[in-house]
């Protein structure tokens, strides 16, 4: 018999005007199965860049140990801070490859941070080595539908920190009131220019008090 990989999640990305937010829930599923209540979906690559994990968990918690590796490679071997959109070419070139193999990574990433000219991006990437910037917002996983329309409602130009937390906090809730593979509490990442912040974890409880 099979066994089915985890799967079932919501993960965020908002640009601001002085920062780029990172947020996901941590409920890990295995179809109707809540696998794990305590999974982390936002990996820290760098002091500038974040990314984050939708799909089979076991294919994302390796590829972030892998992206990782190669940034500090790059670091050691140039002598230079890697930007986010080396991060995300690094990140290309190893699900392109491994895609052609038939055997993808089942995942789909989003890699967030700071640019090459100190502003602020964001990169989505499939299983087969698709590599797209974003320059407002972008969610993934399978609470993504209820996310974008919050997004598309409510994001504005030049938010501001608070207000892009904000805004990611909302778009992981509206998902977790609706979609089975999302729950739990929320993690939120906050990189500016003075490098990379995890927020204290978000129970779900406390956001739907705050609704009240």
């Amino acid at each position: 018999m099979p066994v089915k990989s985890k799967h079932g999640t919501t993960t965020v990305s908002v640009v601001c005007k002085d920062a780029v937010i990172i947020a996901a829930d941590n409920r890990a599923s295995m179809g109707y199965l809540i696998a794990n209540k305590t999974c982390d979906k936002v990996f820290k690559i760098s002091d500038q860049i974040a990314m984050t994990i939708a799909g089979n968990a076991g294919d994302g918690q390796m590829l972030a140990k892998l992206l990782k590796a190669e940034i500090d490679l790059y670091r050691l071997n140039s002598n230079v801070e890697p930007s986010v959109d080396v991060a995300s070419s690094l990140m290309q070139n190893i699900l392109f490859q491994q895609g052609k193999s038939w055997l993808p990574y089942l995942v789909q990433l989003i890699i967030a941070g700071m640019g090459g000219d100190g502003s602020y991006a964001i990169y989505t990437l499939d299983p087969l080595g698709s590599n797209i910037k974003e320059t407002k917002f972008y969610t993934t996983g399978s609470g993504s539908p209820m996310v974008f329309g919050v997004f598309e409602d409510s994001y504005k130009e030049g938010m501001s920190e608070e207000e892009g937390i904000q805004l990611a906090i909302r778009g992981i809730y509206s998902a977790i009131k609706r979609d089975m593979g999302s729950g739990e509490a929320i993690d939120v990442v906050v990189i500016n220019r003075k490098g990379y912040r995890k927020l204290d974890k978000i129970p779900v409880e406390t956001v739907l008090r705050s609704k009240k």
